[in-house]
């Protein structure tokens, strides 16, 4: 049975079909919009994972260039690990469905999204947000949605729900989110320093924007959907439940009183290891209570604060823990600090680099696209205390990196202002709460400290923020620990400059926020914005004047865009001998931009000098000094200019030789003047004149003399032979004394023959003969 649903009436709209393609997943369903269209599968294990205590989501988006039309770039033509692009995409469908899933369901689900066709307009990763709650909804997998994604952008002042990859590039605002009917459940996205307010009124316009793709999902599952599953949660003896809350109660809101999250965590493990032996609870139920003591961990702690507004470190709602800033505590990186909030703490570096050094990126939308600058975020387990080696970055690194990002991104130079490439590392020392905040603010301090002039002289905070909700009661907390993280509602990070917002993302645990909370929490993110930036600017107030003497200098030089080729060379011969002559490395870009990295504005002026000489004009009539390459019969060929290499003729020498090499070799240093540029660009050279020497006497051709000349080439139609100096004249086939149907039989180069002038051509040109009477 196929069914389908359409979503809006405008020129492009959404179409979910099911029931025609992966009929063997749990649920399979096709959404469309333009020529995008992306299959979303969702499949469910039968038996329950044991070993957990959350729902184990696992969400895979994959992209396939040929869905684009396109054959994967590098040297492997097949799609290997997932990009960074594909592991942030599965992040934002994972996690608007992973609270949506019941309580005490361990079933294993896996979610996967495959591009099947991509066109110029509609970016997949949003259609695969809503695929996933489809496939969910019409499947028997336990799932209390539906929800919807939708990508929301303002451009010129007007929001737009699903922008084009046009009007995307317009935008000073772009948002990733989904909710539910009735409330935001997700939100990822930035801004260029976009006001809360402006944020709110996005956020509410892509909540309406999604209700239609709601009610077109209802209406599938009331065509197409099957029962769900039951499933067992997670049960203890009513008796042994009463005993742990009464028993160890009083013990955890003490231990909460730790401030520090290393002794609070061994504390409140020992409290429930003491538990399991007094009550001598066998082994096969000591998951069940270790799921209730950490219920009950968060029920005492949601009414701490409800109740009293006192946290688990004894802060108020509102309060940010101490921090500490340190910038460049250590000599070689080119820009560094340190950001320390509680026991957060992120080492942060700055590298610069040149234009070549730019990171590519390739996309199914975009192809290969360069990246001027970079951030990674590391997560090294000794920052959280866990004993277990260092791999290779997972995807919290990699969104974490990715919001940190897109945090700093607005404020980022433009290319003509400071041509670098930008590199940004964040090293987690210390976990405890919110450390890609944590970066964000590290990032900032450190680009400070690395004299990049970013717009504005403005620093970018970030701040996390938590809830704590029950029933119509609600606290919102600013900076939130990693307790309150685990334990409470909502994880919103904010960050932004003094004047605006420029990333967020939010995660939750129940089924929606209000417009109301949303609205408070943003009003108090900034606060707590303002109030960090505050201490950021009292560390290093303004970026500094001079780069780190470790770092690259890096100009950038404009020549003719024509003249482009003559500064690489055949193959690239002259930026060669520019580096190895002066060790800066040119880089040749669009638009006659020549980047010139190196270590010293000596060195730089000298590349500049040089790539001048190579793009300069010769000028007719002016006298250069050139250097001999090459020496023939005829002529000596100099170098008066790099790249720049004319003719000089014996018939144009002051002193008349036969042979150039009579006079000049190779390596000579020779004085010249300018005659003309041929129609190829190529000079032609004198020296007559110059020095004081006089041209030598000049002998002109005349019509029916005899002359004794040189053979210099021979054609099957005839031979050129030199009559005077420079004087070269044809003696065609036809004009010989003895018939021949190629004049290679009777001729060789270097022949002396005797031949008589008949005619000159319009040109002045001998025409020959050696029919001589």
């Amino acid at each position: 049975m196929e069914e389908s649903a359409r979503v809006g009436n405008s020129k492009e709209p959404i179409v979910i079909e099911v029931g025609k393609y992966a009929k063997q997943a749990d649920g399979a369903v096709v959404v469309k919009q333009g020529g995008t269209a992306v299959l979303v599968t969702a499949v469910m294990a039968d038996e329950p994972n044991k070993d957990i205590d959350f729902t184990p989501l696992t969400v895979d988006y994959r992209e396939r260039p040929s869905a684009y039309g396109k054959i994967p770039g590098g040297f492997v033509k097949r799609e290997g690990k997932p990009s960074d692009r594909e592991i942030l995409a599965s992040r934002v469908i994972d996690r608007p469905l992973r609270p949506l899933f019941p309580e005490g369901f361990f079933h294993d689900v896996v979610v996967t999204a495959l591009t099947l066709s991509a066109d110029d307009n509609y970016d997949p990763d949003v259609l695969a947000i809503t695929g996933a709650s489809a496939a969910l909804h019409i499947s028997r997998i336990p799932f209390e949605g539906p929800i919807a994604g939708v990508r929301v952008c303002r451009v010129n002042g007007e929001f737009i729900a699903n922008p084009t990859y046009e009007e995307r590039k317009e935008a000073d605002l772009e948002i990733v989110m989904a909710g539910t009917k009735d409330a935001i459940v997700m939100v990822e996205g930035g801004a260029k320093e976009v006001p809360e307010e402006i944020v709110t009124e996005a956020l509410f316009f892509g909540h309406q924007a999604i209700q239609e793709s709601l009610e077109a999902q209802e209406r599938l599952r009331s065509a197409v959907g099957v029962p769900k599953v039951g499933f067992e949660g997670v049960k203890l003896d009513e008796s042994l439940l009463k005993f742990l809350e009464v028993e160890c109660s009083e013990r955890i809101i003490s231990a909460f009183g730790i401030q520090d999250k290393s002794e609070r965590n061994k504390t409140l493990a020992g409290i429930l290891q003491e538990f399991i032996d007094r009550h001598e609870i066998p082994e096969e139920l000591h998951f069940n209570v270790k799921y209730f003591f950490k219920k009950l961990e968060s029920k005492l702690m949601r009414e701490k604060i409800l109740r009293e507004g006192v946290r688990i470190d004894g802060r108020g709602p509102k309060e940010i823990r101490p921090i500490t800033i340190e910038i460049h505590p250590f000599d070689r990186p080119h820009g560094c600090a340190v950001f320390t909030r509680g026991q957060t703490q992120a080492y942060v570096t700055v590298t610069l680099g040149a234009p070549d050094e730019a990171q590519l990126i390739e996309t199914i939308a975009e192809g290969g696209v360069f990246k001027r600058f970079m951030l990674h975020y590391n997560f090294p387990p000794f920052s959280s205390g866990e004993a277990r080696s260092w791999g290779p970055p997972r995807r919290r690194e990699i969104g974490h990196g990715a919001l940190a990002e897109r945090a700093l991104e607005p404020v980022i130079p433009e290319e003509e202002q400071f041509p670098y490439i930008i590199r940004v590392v964040s090293d987690i020392l210390e976990s405890n709460g919110s450390t890609s905040m944590a970066t964000v603010c590290g990032g900032s301090l450190a680009l400070f400290d690395a004299g990049v002039p970013v717009k504005g002289g403005k620093h970018v905070s970030g701040i996390a923020m938590g809830l704590i909700k029950e029933g119509d009661s609600y606290v919102i907390l600013s900076d939130i620990l990693g307790d309150e993280d685990h334990l409470g509602d909502m994880d919103f990070k904010v960050a932004g400059t003094k004047d605006g917002v420029t990333s967020i993302q939010m995660d939750i645990k129940i089924k929606g926020i209000t417009k109301e909370i949303m609205t408070e929490a943003l009003q108090q993110a900034k606060e707590g914005r303002l109030y960090i930036l505050e201490k950021m600017y009292e560390a290093i107030p303004e970026p500094r004047k001079e780069l780190s003497p470790y770092a690259p200098r890096i100009v950038i030089h404009k020549v003719p865009e024509e003249k482009v080729a003559l500064v690489i060379g055949p193959g690239g011969s002259n930026v060669k001998k520019i580096y190895e002559e002066t060790e800066v490395k040119i880089w040749v870009g669009d638009e006659g931009k020549v980047y010139l990295t190196g270590f010293s504005d000596e060195a730089i002026q000298k590349a500049i000098s040089m790539i001048d000489s190579l793009v300069k004009d010769l000028e007719v009539g002016k006298v250069y000094e050139g250097k001999v390459t090459r020496v023939e019969p005829y002529g000596v060929f100099i170098e008066v200019l790099p790249g720049k290499v004319g003719l000089l003729h014996v018939s144009k020498m002051a002193q008349p030789v036969k042979h150039a090499g009579d006079k000049y070799s190779v390596g000579d240093v020779v004085k010249i003047k300018v005659l003309e540029i041929d129609e190829m660009g190529r000079p032609k050279f004198t020296t007559i004149g110059l020095d004081g020497e006089s041209a030598p006497p000049v002998e002109e051709i005349e019509v029916g003399k005899v002359y004794e000349g040189k053979v210099t080439r021979v054609e099957p139609y005839g031979v050129f032979i030199e009559v005077l100096p420079g004087k070269v004249g044809l003696l065609h086939v036809d004009n010989m004394k003895e018939r021949v149907r190629d004049a290679r039989e009777l001729f060789a180069v270097g022949q002396r023959v005797k031949v008589k002038v008949f005619e000159l051509d319009e040109r002045g040109r001998p025409k020959l003969t050696d029919k001589i009477d």
